[in-house]
């Protein structure tokens, strides 16, 4: 049974005060929910976040780390050093990073290698822009996200990873992939893994859906066969959206 997931990325919002009441609020209002929750806030928060959050199931992860394990690169936060404060998770290739800092596929095979080598999920991000939806090359443009950044992997290391949807026509917009598009591309990315690897290994990897995900309509796209979960942005700021979204399911 793949996991079910709900993450929250904050993206560059919050200061510390606000970060700790909202995943204490999370805390109180996560009682036996069937997703798995992740909190993804700023580099400074985790690990004050980490030690709110013990003994709560709920998990946290990083919105990016280094392609290098350490050195001269001021400025970078390295996988490893993620690890040591409490992160299980990060985001990978996330559109904003691809687009506003130039992010490649190479840099970003380097990332997941980073987190894997480090005991760190990734969540690899991939996703088309309006244009190339609308020329017709969004499958073209997510196989080449995929086979770049993810197929150098063994088959045990793919099984540890994550993957994220997110059409980026609809990343903070409003608009949303239709249920149709969102399954298409999902069970369109499940088969590109089962050609390179097996079924099996396809059918144990979650992909889910970042795209102005919200309570009102998280309930049908969880439902589709291929998504399982969100990589939510706007709707994770505020805990009565968030945990709306993970009682969804």
């Amino acid at each position: 049974m793949r996991d079910k997931i709900v993450a929250g990325n904050w993206k560059m919002n919050k200061n510390l005060e606000e970060a700790l009441q909202l995943v204490n609020e999370l805390k109180v209002a996560n009682v036996d929910l069937t997703p798995k929750i992740i909190v993804i806030p700023s580099f400074p928060f985790i690990n004050s976040i980490v030690n709110t959050l013990e003994n709560s199931p709920i998990k946290v992860g990083a919105q990016n780390c280094s392609t290098q394990d350490s050195g001269a690169y001021t400025g970078e936060v390295s996988a490893s050093m993620l690890k040591s404060v409490g992160a299980q998770y990060v985001v990978v290739g996330h559109s904003e990073r691809r687009s506003y800092f130039n992010e490649q596929n190479e840099g970003l095979a380097e990332k997941v290698n980073q987190c894997l080598s480090n005991g760190l999920t990734p969540i690899y991000c991939c996703g088309e822009l309006l244009e190339e939806r609308e020329s017709n090359n969004h499958f073209k443009i997510v196989e080449s996200q995929i086979n770049e950044g993810l197929f150098n992997l063994s088959e045990s290391k793919m099984i540890d990873t994550v993957i994220a949807y997110e059409p980026v026509w609809a990343i903070g917009t409003g608009v949303t992939a239709s249920p149709d598009q969102a399954q298409e591309m999902h069970a369109f990315i499940r088969a590109l893994i089962a050609q390179k690897y097996n079924q099996q290994v396809a059918d144990s990897i979650s992909i889910l859906y970042g795209g102005s995900c919200n309570p009102k309509n998280a309930k049908e796209l969880f439902s589709l066969p291929d998504v399982d979960g969100g990589l939510i942005g706007g709707a994770s700021l505020k805990s009565v959206d968030f945990m709306a979204i993970a009682n969804s399911f």
